[in-house]
């Protein structure tokens, strides 16, 4: 660009991404706000990000950012809650999410051999940390901590069904009444 010339270049900085949404859902979240003192809306927080990961599947940073405005917060308070509790989810998921607990009973109980047995059935990289997709956007594969049985490890979650004493038959019955 020389000296003499108009164009102005944009800055990334002030590009904010369209996040859109529906009125049903806003009209949900602010229910869910009266529900708490006005002065301390910030206690709305999880109750508004369990609605938004519900009906998007995930939370994206816009939604962190039209949640801390809605809020009236920074970003940084929302974004922390994501990373912080494991429940939320920061990309999306497959439509069957399977959870396995790697915690020391689990782990002893065989959840390390159980991650890896769904990782090699459908594909994916048993060494790979983090949540694991498939192509097809079915099946996310990820350890997680406690499930809270430790008395009948190893146990998993599919979405919200929870599974005890997690054998790899049990395992691929499991995966067979997802398809």
């Amino acid at each position: 660009m020389n000296a003499g010339s108009t164009e102005r270049i944009p800055n990334p900085l002030q590009h904010q991404p369209q996040f859109a949404v529906p009125g049903a859902l806003e009209a949900e979240v602010g229910e869910l706000i009266t529900h708490y003192p006005p002065d301390k809306k910030r206690s709305a927080s999880l109750m508004v990000l369990h609605a938004i990961q519900e009906h998007f599947g995930w939370i994206s940073q816009e939604a962190v950012e039209w949640t801390a405005q809605k809020l009236g917060l920074q970003p940084i308070n929302i974004y922390e809650l994501v990373t912080f509790y494991p429940m939320f989810r920061q990309r999306p998921m497959g439509k069957y999410q399977i959870k396995v607990c790697r915690t020391l009973s689990c782990a002893l109980g065989g959840s390390y051999k159980l991650h890896k047995h769904f990782c090699e059935k459908l594909g994916l990289d048993p060494h790979k940390h983090g949540p694991q997709t498939t192509k097809d956007g079915k099946f996310t594969v990820e350890f997680v901590e406690c499930l809270a049985s430790c008395g009948t490890a190893p146990v998993m979650m599919v979405n919200d069904e929870f599974y005890e004493g997690v054998s790899h038959a049990k395992a691929d019955e499991v995966l067979g009444n997802c398809k």
